[in-house]
This record gives structure tokens, sequence and C-alpha cells, in this order.
């Protein structure tokens, strides 16, 4: 149903088979493009930001190169007609919009595939509808007076919160909700409650998040109360990352995170526990990002090693650079100690299969068409997920699951060791940040 290209520079159309929806738009080609419903049908209250919303994504789809149509005809909702997009943004609709007819349609399109973008009062919509809500995340509770609040980006390598600073300080109407979704979605950002009045969510308060759900995918922010919201360069580029993101054309780690504590967190003094070993460095820029310089060396977290963990981090590449990911190693100070007693998780586009990204370094090669469908291009982040349990070494990438490796050497073991990223070469610039690790139960899964 849906393309797995990248979206184009340029916007490119086709003639609309629904005449309920708005905005048509005739292909320079003569085929589909990357196409964006909009839908903004209200049952209960209606937001006046709402015309403004239409027009910011409009604007968004000719930045990113994607053809927007918009409705708030319900009609809209059929299995032909869906089949056409790539997301549908729900924007700050109300009440019951959808019939039982066109929610079976809308269904069949977030099960085959499609993609679903809430905008704030998505939340306060088909409260009876109990796989809407389930899409959705959570339902709306309450709200007190719009007024500034600082949020808190949790996930820095998402394309809706990556261009985001740590702490996000906006006017906006913040919603309450009836169930903290953080068990079930990806939380992206949250408030800060005691940066306003009104906060009744104990001190966790999501306020955008993410998920795969039945096949699908999911984005939610609460922001887009006020008509001013649309304008701000910061969320209209969080609304085109979280339509990028749902629409396909950008990979991401959206399963629930719990448990994982900070190793590196953006911070000189999370550093303090770390130490270089061999020439070269890594910098630190404003943003709390790692950038290599230099090498062949390795920064390594000196303060402990681990024996069954999962260990997550955000990585990108400026271009064919070269980098990685050690673990299973001795303490040392000298890098070749973890290439000959560990093993490398690779970072490189263009080695051998046994040696580009994915692979566990002159071991084992990634799955390389599940690898090459996860991985999003130089200059845009990753996510690594590194699960070591027993000798049992596995690698997700943005969320996918591309590696499977088991030692078997006796001059190497995975049970306990010490982790590292790399800095390879003056020519390679690889960036990290949000270094975390969880800690598992001491023993050897036997299946998924």
């Amino acid at each position: 149903m849906r393309s797995t290209s990248r979206y184009a520079t340029g916007v490119v159309g086709a003639a609309l088979l629904l005449g309920c929806v708005s905005g048509p738009a005739s292909s320079q080609d003569g085929t589909e493009g990357k196409r964006v419903l909009v839908f903004s049908k209200t049952a209960g209250f209606r937001h006046d930001s709402i015309p403004e919303g239409v027009a910011a994504v409009r604007q968004l789809g000719e930045q990113g190169g994607f053809t927007v149509d918009a409705t708030e005809n319900a009609g809209a909702f059929t299995s032909s007609n869906l089949r056409r997009y790539d997301a549908v943004v729900f924007l700050s609709t109300t009440g019951d919009v959808l019939d039982a007819r066109q929610q079976r349609a809308f269904e069949g399109y977030i099960r085959a595939g499609g993609g679903y973008v809430g905008v704030h009062a998505a939340a306060d919509t088909e409260y009876d509808w109990a796989f809407y809500g389930g899409l959705a995340g959570a339902y709306f509770q309450s709200h007190p007076a719009i007024q500034p609040a600082t949020v808190h980006v949790e996930d820095h390598a998402h394309p809706a919160t990556s261009g985001l600073e740590r702490a996000w300080n906006r006017t906006d109407e913040w919603y309450n909700y009836r169930s903290n979704p953080r068990e079930r979605a990806h939380v992206l950002a949250s408030l800060d409650e005691s940066s306003y009045t009104g906060g009744t969510m104990q001190g966790d308060h999501p306020i955008a998040w993410c998920q795969n759900y039945q096949g699908g995918r999911s984005f939610y922010t609460g922001g887009g109360h006020t008509k001013e919201s649309f304008a701000e360069p910061a969320f209209r580029a969080h609304l085109l990352g979280g339509i990028r993101w749902a629409g396909g054309d950008a990979e991401a780690d959206c399963r629930p995170e719990t448990g994982y504590r900070p190793l590196f967190d953006g911070t000189p003094a999370s550093l303090d526990a770390w130490r270089q070993a061999g020439p070269g460095s890594f910098t630190l820029s404003d943003d709390g990002t790692l950038t290599s310089s230099g090498g062949m060396g390795m920064l390594w977290y000196a303060t402990s090693g681990f024996s069954s963990y999962s260990l997550k981090l955000d990585w990108k590449t400026a271009g064919d650079d070269n980098s990685g990911v050690f673990v299973g190693f001795p303490p040392s100070d000298d890098p070749w100690s973890a290439v000959d007693k560990g093993y490398e998780i690779q970072i490189d586009a263009t080695d051998a299969a046994d040696r580009t990204t994915g692979a566990v370094y002159g071991f084992k090669s990634a799955d390389l068409k599940k690898r090459d469908r996860a991985l999003n291009p130089p200059g845009e982040w990753n996510t690594y997920e590194i699960r070591v349990e027993g000798e049992r070494l596995r690698v997700w990438l943005n969320g996918v699951r591309i590696n499977d490796f088991r030692n078997t050497d006796p001059a190497r073991s995975l049970v306990d060791g010490h982790i590292g990223i790399q800095n390879h070469g003056a020519e390679d610039q690889v960036s990290f940040r949000d270094i975390r690790i969880k800690e598992l139960p001491a023993k050897v899964p036997q299946g998924d």
C-alpha cells in the first residue's frame, strides 16, 4: 500500500478520487507521490486554530515533498480512498466523527501499515471506540488555562524531537490525560508540572509520544491548541517530524522504554565516568552530542562492567564514516584490547557485509534487507539497542532486530565486560547521544 521511497524534494500529486476531499493537485509525471490526509471534523468543541493547522500542514507538505488533502467529510474514510495516503492527520477532531463502517475502514488502513498523526484534541475524540483509544495512546481528561510551560524532550533521535532543545519552553493549552501512555507507547517529550499550574498527572506527564500499533504507526502531540502554535518554527518542525515518521519516511525506535538509567546524558558531569583509550577524542557540543575526532581510539565507561543488559544509544554519521560500539571487553587504556577481546557492533556504510552497520564486526553480518529498511541516512539520527544476555548478543536498529549472534570463542566472553564507543580516524565524524542502560536478570533467553 505504501511507498518505501523517501519524500521527494518537490510536491507530487495526483487527481483526487473523492470529491469530498479539498485541495486537488495534478501530477507532474503521472504517478502518485507521497500523500497526507488532514481530517478536522468536530462533533464537540471546535478549535479556532484548525484553519491555521491545515495551512501549516500544507506548507510542511511543500517543504517535505508530500501532497496534502484536507477534509471534514467522514466520507473520505473508505478503504479505497485511505489506501492513497501514507498518513492521516487527525487535527483537533472532537467527539464521534466516524460511523461504524468508516471506523472499520480506518482500522483496516492502520493494520495494512498506515500512519496516524494525532494533534491536540485528537485525544478528545471517539471515546467509545477502543481501537482509536489505543491508537491515540490516551484520552483527554481536563486542561488548565493557556500558559507557558517547560517541555522536557526525552528522545533526541526521533525526527519529531531531534531538533528541539532539551528544555522546550512554549505556551499552549496543556492537556491532562485519563491514563499515562508510557507503558504502551514511547514517550518523546513530557511536561514539567512544576513549571505551570494545573497539571494532574503526578509528575509524569507525557505530552508527545509514538508507537507501532497493530501494523501501523501512531504519533501524537498534545500541542496545537493556539493559532500561534502553527507559526512557531519549533512546533512546525515537531509536527513535520511526526508526519514523516508516521508516513514511513523516517525510522525511529518507538517501542515503550522504561527502566533505563543514563550512562551519558549530554552533560559534562556524566563524562566523569568515561575514559579515553588511545589517540583522538570526542567533542561535547552544547546540545549534548559527542562527536568523534581523530583516532584510532575509544571512549569507554570505566566505572563498571556489565554482564546482562540492554544498552541503548543514539548515533548519526555525517557521511561515509566509520565507528562502532564495543561490548564485552576487559578494562584497559589500550583500545586494541577491546578489538582483540570484545565485540564491535559496527557503524560503517560501505565495508564488507560482516563489517557494515549492524554487523558484529568480523563475525556476523546484519540481516541486510531488514537493516536497509530500518536505517536512516547520514545526517539523521539512528538508535541502537544492544542486548547482551549470557553469550548471546542481539542488535536492534530503530526498533527492528537486525542481528542475533552467539559467542563460541573461548578466548572471549560477553558474560562480563565494559562498553565503549569508537573514534576511528581523522576523516570519520560520528556523533552519539543519550547512552543509557537497563540491567537484566542473568539468564539466557531461549526465544525472541
